[in-house]
């Protein structure tokens, strides 16, 4: 119903839905929003959770540089996202 009245009102729907929102820079900067925290953190993966599911990122030299209440900015080589 969320998904027909976004359509039918022209709402973006990341925001009706609480959709998880992707955006990247290249392949070395990536921000995750409307996210539900952290499950993994390591150098060459990054796993959040989200009301999608998981969305893991894979690379090298990753950082998590900002961590706020409804994003998060990730730095680093991104190779690969998979979403679980």
């Amino acid at each position: 119903m969320k998904s027909n009245l976004s359509e039918v009102f022209e709402l973006p729907r990341d925001i009706m839905l609480n959709l998880p929102k992707i955006s990247m820079i290249g392949n070395n900067q990536m921000l995750v929003e409307n996210h539900k925290g952290v499950i993994e953190y390591t150098p060459q993966r990054i796993r959040v959770n989200s009301s999608i599911g998981v969305i893991r990122v894979q690379g090298r030299d990753m950082n998590l540089k900002n961590i706020a209440a409804d994003d998060i900015m990730i730095t680093g080589e991104v190779k690969m996202i998979e979403f679980l």
